[in-house]
């Protein structure tokens, strides 16, 4: 029982442990900036896949569209911020519009399809299509960009890798706010507290005078505007364009199966996981970077079927 326990620790941990004894030496100014990164990379995976765990993880809802949430929120934020010159309404008004347009989705869609997964698969995959012309149609193919505030725009100076990017450690701190912030909401609140019992037995919850649906539907929104809220981000990190909601669609279902299904610690884990694993991939193997990510998936599913902090249901 004790070499099971660490096994998957020796089997992950010796060959990072390696690599860092022989990257560090080598060159530690590429080392270090592509740790931090890894770090904004995964704060970024962080905010989409913690509204995805809120839905996919805690309601059980499987919304395969919710890459198209992202990118929906990015092109609504990118179009208020080129005619208000504001980056801040331009995040709320991608937080907003996918939480507006998330709401919609529980209501027509996931409320008459409660526990029937494969239908909500199916229905989700065929909504993502239309939303993914439908933007195209409206935004066309180009690529687009945001100009983050000036007081978050241009390079920081830190000790080995000099210069990085502000706007790259102001994601960094917001992620770790808003991560806080939604594990307050679940642990500590009323309404996160009306959310576990819903999950866990409706019935009960119902008979005690609160209404499920509404519930229901304030959590898929807030987990909606949350990939809205990422759009703009990310945008501003990187850009906008077609394509990127299956990248990050993917990019959450990977974190929440990696850090466990319901657990915003767990996304947090599995984001930082993933994030580093790409940037490392990326700067120091390239041609087999991706195989990193599926190496991770293996070895956290061969010993913790449920994710590295999923609970038994």
């Amino acid at each position: 029982m004790s070499l099971r326990r660490w096994l998957p620790w020796l089997i992950f941990g010796a060959p990072v442990a390696v690599f860092v004894l022989w990257a560090i030496p080598t060159n530690p100014a590429l080392f270090f900036k592509t740790f931090l990164n890894g770090l904004t990379l995964a704060s970024l995976y962080f905010l989409v896949a913690s509204g995805f765990t809120l839905v996919f993880g805690l309601m059980r809802n499987v919304n395969l569209a919710h890459g198209s949430l992202y990118l929906f929120g990015a092109y609504v934020g990118w179009f208020t911020g080129e005619h208000t010159g504001s980056w801040v309404l331009a995040v709320a008004a991608g937080f907003l519009t996918a939480a507006a347009l998330g709401l919609l989705l529980q209501v027509l869609v996931f409320r008459h399809m409660q526990g029937e997964d494969l239908r909500q698969t199916l229905v989700t995959i065929g909504l993502s299509i239309v939303l993914a012309d439908v933007m195209l149609w409206a935004w066309g193919a180009e690529i687009y960009t945001f100009d983050p505030p000036a007081l978050i725009y241009g390079s920081t100076v830190l000790p080995l890798v000099e210069k990085f990017p502000t706007y790259r450690l102001f994601v960094l701190f917001a992620s770790i706010v808003i991560g806080f912030g939604l594990w307050w909401l679940l642990a500590r609140t009323r309404l996160g507290m009306m959310i576990r019992a819903g999950v866990d037995d409706r019935g009960m919850l119902a008979a005690s005078g609160v209404n499920v649906q509404r519930v229901f539907a304030l959590t898929f929104a807030i987990g909606a505007g949350m990939a809205g809220l990422a759009g703009v981000v990310g945008g501003t990190a990187l850009s906008v364009s077609p394509g990127e909601d299956t990248r990050y669609l993917l990019a959450s279902l990977v974190v929440v199966i990696v850090g466990g299904m319901g657990s915003v610690v767990g996304a947090a884990i599995g984001a930082l996981l993933i994030g580093l694993a790409e940037q490392f991939g990326l700067a120091y193997a390239p041609t087999y970077s991706v195989v990193f990510t599926f190496v991770i998936m293996v070895i956290v599913l061969a010993f913790r079927p449920r994710g590295i902090m999923g609970k038994a249901a």
